[in-house]
């Protein structure tokens, strides 16, 4: 397993043990940040084409410990309503990805990326309320995005919102979906091939780091103000997804 990380330096290893650890604290208070920020590290290092599956793999471990850290706040009902409609379409897309070449892959993850703010502003300014029928409808279109891309949680987190989930249950119930939906992309993954050592040695460091990340996160869940948090994250999501971009055109 330590052969995985015989090309990078211990550095670099740092970098993404930080990274982790930082995004995991961040996705445990404002319910999203993982997705957002590992891409940024990981591209350089591992290729494009790996990233959704160690992200896929890693999010078992991190979404674990946030569900252990808030679980008498899942919504379970709920929860089943938004697998039941997400599922078939993320299977098909979470294939469509590895088929991609490493600009492909680098092209969906950096423009996914980049919608990933506008579209969590404008689905917050829209104040859309959500039936149960509603929200397993509207959970086929989350499944479609996640299968393939990584920051597709601000739209379940959206989802949930919209039916009038708040705080610690909306992060609870995200935690378990996206254990199941993880858990979902892997299959696909590794009957594809696309799962290698590299990849799980990539995983287990990501989710081993940021697994405390999501007991210091409840924490502070009451008591720290995001909106400085959340600003800085969009900055760099938006200039990182567009250099992602940048780079997979000039190729």
């Amino acid at each position: 397993m330590l052969s995985a990380f015989s090309d990078v330096s211990i550095y670099q290893l740092l970098l993404v043990a930080g990274v982790a650890l930082f995004a995991s604290i961040l996705g445990g208070v404002a319910g999203y940040g993982t997705g957002a920020l590992m891409p940024l590290v990981l591209v350089p290092m591992v290729g494009a084409e790996a990233v959704v599956p160690i992200l896929a793999i890693a999010a078992l471990l991190t979404n674990t410990s946030r569900t252990m850290a808030y679980l008498r706040f899942v919504n379970w009902r709920r929860a089943l309503l938004v697998l039941i409609g997400a599922i078939p379409p993320c299977l098909v897309t979470a294939y469509g990805y590895t088929l991609l070449t490493g600009t492909g892959a680098q092209l969906v993850i950096g423009g996914m990326l980049m919608l990933t703010v506008p579209l969590r502003y404008g689905l917050r300014r829209r104040s859309v309320v959500l039936s149960d029928r509603g929200l397993l409808v509207s959970s086929i279109g989350y499944g479609a995005l996640v299968g393939g891309t990584i920051g597709a949680g601000v739209v379940l987190l959206s989802l949930l919102m919209a039916t009038g989930m708040t705080g610690a249950e909306v992060i609870a119930t995200d935690a378990v979906l996206s254990i199941a939906i993880g858990l979902a992309r892997l299959v696909v993954f590794g009957l594809s091939g696309v799962v290698t050592t590299k990849v799980v040695a990539y995983s287990l460091l990501i989710g081993s780091i940021a697994f405390p990340g999501a007991f210091l996160a409840r924490a502070f869940v009451e008591r720290l103000p995001i909106h400085v948090h959340t600003v800085i994250l969009d900055a760099v999501v938006l200039i990182g997804g567009a250099l992602m971009v940048a780079a997979a055109l000039m190729k």
